[in-house]
């Protein structure tokens, strides 16, 4: 019966996991050797995700610390604005000549003793020889850490039109010894562990939840996290309702008293209903009698990684207003992060596309997640005004990590000797966070974020979250957004099962599974006859949050990396509607598996060059659609 009813979903950033029973993981494992060995190989993905985020760090660190030796004269406040922007770089210590050591930055009585003491003195020694050098990574009071050191010397050599100087002082800095905090390993681990569904999703108490089996709507307990296919939860308290009519004072009065009601909310035509005492079956057994369109649970939703430039700011204005093209150079971006660590980028040709377009502020992409960090350098002027729906009175400020690295996937700062390249250089992110803490949304701020971005003027939305219920309440905002004109993108989920995931499995909805280095489906990936393409989804390097960087894998990482081109296409051509910009995408996919659409990756996948060649080509939707219907080809039609 639960299959036609429609229902409030909670989402979390890309994690699509399912809550568990009270008791859960204690199944014998070899009573399920197939989901014990995917699980395995979730848990190698995770330990390589933490590795690769590691290496991250260390690089990034390195550049950062290299950047500030490089200064000169450093002032005490230089210091303090490095730390403020760096808040993981917890403690700078400036060495002269003689070793003696000027401290910056927190006091940390965690890192004076073994073996956080015998690095700092290994640090100071090989600085003072003139080596840069860093320590293992090391726990102190249950934190990771690790110590850098970059001598003065070898950072200002590094400088363009560096002259060495003939003496230094004793006094002058000979070198810089950074303390780094590594909380993001731990960080990625929790994420990793929710979005590859490695645990059951938990709880977090704010939500009294259920899972339910969507097919048969039958109450589950999931005590193994791979059991989460197929698999939703609701608010035991809630319905969501839309009535044939709308409903007078009357009736409304009639149903606060007749189900104990402690708020009814609206959004569109439906209702939110939340009662102090009867359960969902409670109240919908009650609406039964009542003339309605739909009814169903409040279900949940869950998440499926330069001083001596020209100004990136001056290049940006130069170059992209009006989105116009400008001349390509095959140059890779310089980008800190970029080289080796961006396999994702040169798998989909998106280097060769940007000859065509690095896109067009006017293209908005609305990222409808846990919000963005909204000062991380690497987004710097990339971010419009956002909203944040899980608490209206705040900045829709990440508070998951989540958000903030498909929000980099998407449009980080490219070419500016910092971090990672985006695949846009110019289109504008949107942060819609309807996404808390812990991850999970409910359907209800998700749809309200889906409307509020359309009406923003978004052009694309991306989704990397979902579940397994098909929810009429967030397909009437799908439907709106799509009525208007909206791309809308969304990642498939991270079951490896064929149960089609909502809102991707949505007919106005452009569906993405992950694929690895090797154009494989990642094995954790959902598939299906629903599938439109695929996209690069395993240890992708991306923004994280306090200005940091992190490799995650799952199909929410390979969403934004469609909705990234979905906007490419749209900045070439914003003559193309949103169905044309869908087929297109499709059509240019380069084919993987079976010849043609198949259910492991869908037509195949995205192509950046191919598409945005094709989209310059199409000068109309006339000329688009009868290419596509057969009756002529673009090129004859240019030719006439």
């Amino acid at each position: 019966m639960l299959r036609k009813i429609t229902a409030v979903l909670v989402i979390v950033a890309g994690l699509w996991i399912i809550l568990p029973g009270e008791d859960g993981g204690n199944a014998p494992e070899q009573d399920r050797p197939e989901a014990q060995r995917e699980l395995v190989m979730k848990q190698q993905l995770m330990a390589a995700d933490i590795s690769r985020t590691n290496v991250l760090c260390r690089t990034q660190c390195k550049h950062d610390l290299r950047m500030l030796a490089s200064n000169g004269q450093l002032q005490p406040s230089r210091y303090k604005a490095f730390l403020s922007e760096h808040p993981h770089i917890v403690q700078v210590h400036e060495l002269d000549r003689s070793g003696n050591s000027s401290p910056h930055g927190e006091e940390l009585p965690a890192v004076q003793h073994a073996p956080a003491s015998r690095y700092m003195q290994k640090a100071k020694e090989k600085a003072l020889r003139g080596e840069v050098y860093e320590s293992p990574t090391f726990e102190a009071d249950g934190t990771p850490y690790f110590i850098l050191a970059m001598p003065v010397d070898a950072a200002t050599k590094a400088k363009p039109g560096h002259k060495a100087s003939m003496s230094a002082a004793d006094d002058e800095p000979q070198a810089l010894v950074a303390v780094v905090k590594q909380q993001l390993l731990k960080e990625v681990e929790v994420h990793q562990k929710k979005n590859l569904r490695i645990v059951p999703y938990p709880s977090d108490k704010r939500f009294r939840v259920e899972s339910v089996d969507f097919d048969t709507g039958e109450d589950v307990r999931v005590d193994h996290p791979e059991e989460n296919e197929g698999t939703s939860h609701y608010y035991v308290n809630q319905v969501v309702v839309r009535f044939v009519e709308p409903l007078s004072e009357e009736d409304a009065a009639l149903l606060e008293r007749e189900l104990d009601l402690a708020s009814a909310e609206k959004l569109g035509y439906a209702y939110v209903l939340t009662s102090n005492s009867l359960t969902t079956q409670e109240m919908m057994a009650y609406l039964e009698q009542w003339s309605t369109v739909y009814m169903e649970p409040h279900y949940l939703y869950l998440t499926n990684g330069r001083p001596d430039a020209e100004p990136y700011t001056q290049r940006n204005q130069e170059a992209a207003i009006g989105g116009r093209t400008e001349m390509f150079s095959e140059t890779a971006p310089n980008d800190a992060l970029y080289d080796p660590y961006q396999w994702n980028l040169p798998t989909i040709e998106t280097l060769e596309g940007w000859k065509y377009s690095k896109g067009n502020e006017e293209v908005t992409v609305a990222v409808i997640d846990t919000g963005v960090d909204l000062t991380h350098p690497d987004l710097a002027g990339q971010l419009l005004h956002g909203m944040n729906l899980v608490d209206e009175q705040t900045e829709p400020n990440d508070d998951v990590g989540h958000g903030t690295h498909v929000a980099g996937v998407i449009s980080a700062l490219t070419d500016n000797y910092e971090g990672i390249a985006g695949m846009t250089w110019y289109n504008k992110v949107l942060p819609v966070k309807v996404l808390d803490a812990s991850g999970a949304g409910s359907t209800y701020d998700v749809a309200r974020g889906i409307i509020w971005a359309t009406d923003q003027g978004a052009k694309v939305i991306n989704m990397s979250l979902g579940n397994y219920a098909d929810a009429e309440f967030l397909h009437d905002a799908v439907r709106y957004a799509y009525d208007r004109d909206v791309v809308l993108i969304a990642a498939t989920g991270n079951d490896n099962t064929e149960q089609p995931g909502y809102p991707a499995a949505y007919p106005e909805v452009f569906a993405v599974s992950a694929t690895d280095p090797y154009n494989r489906r990642a094995f954790f990936s959902n598939y299906g006859d629903y599938v439109d393409v695929v996209a690069p989804g395993e240890n992708i390097a991306s923004t994280y949050m306090q200005n940091q960087y992190a490799a995650l894998s799952g199909t929410s990482m390979a969403s934004p990396h469609v909705a990234a081109l979905a906007a490419l296409i749209r900045s070439v051509n914003p003559l193309l509607s949103n169905a044309e910009v869908m087929d297109l995408m499709r059509e240019t996919a380069i084919d993987l598996g079976a010849e043609g659409k198949d259910k492991e990756y869908g037509y195949g996948l995205i192509d950046v060059n191919t598409a945005l060649e094709r989209a310059s080509q199409a000068k109309s939707s006339i000329l688009y659609w009868s290419k596509w219907l057969g009756k002529a080809s673009l090129r004859g039609n240019e030719a006439r």
